[in-house]
């Protein structure tokens, strides 16, 4: 069964920085797959703020953290990783990778001629893990 494994979450202050992985069960490659990140703060449903797709499309970020995260995929293709820099208090929230359908777009602001505009959840959610920023 696939599986997927969340880490890298903590308490962090303001300002700071975490970097979180995912990681697949050895029965799955995101080669052929969009990977998000979604995360659901306190009270909230779950909402996606990154989202990656193969080599030569720019990735999606949601408004409030473009400019402070960084999706990108390691080199094994079992391992997606979100760099967060710059940490607000509204970081704050449980984190999920998933597999997730790609909804794309022509780019024309990069190098890349596609771009994510949205990625819908696909397939098994991990466990997740937390993210606390402190102000």
């Amino acid at each position: 069964q696939v599986q997927l494994v969340e880490s890298g979450g903590g308490l962090a202050q303001a300002g700071g920085s975490l970097s979180l992985s995912c990681t697949a069960s050895e029965d799955l490659t995101f080669d052929n797959y969009a990977v998000g990140w979604f995360r659901r703060a306190p009270g909230n449903q779950r909402e996606l703020v990154a989202c990656t797709s193969e080599k030569g499309v720019t990735p999606y970020y949601s408004e409030s953290v473009k400019g402070r995260l960084t999706i990108s995929r390691g080199d094994t293709g079992r391992t997606v990783y979100l760099r967060m820099n710059t940490l607000k208090p509204e970081d704050t929230g449980d984190y999920f990778c998933v597999t997730a359908w790609g909804e794309y777009a022509e780019a024309y602001d990069t190098e890349d001629d596609l771009v994510i505009t949205n990625c819908r959840p696909r397939g098994p959610w991990g466990q997740g893990t937390t993210v606390t920023v402190s102000s």
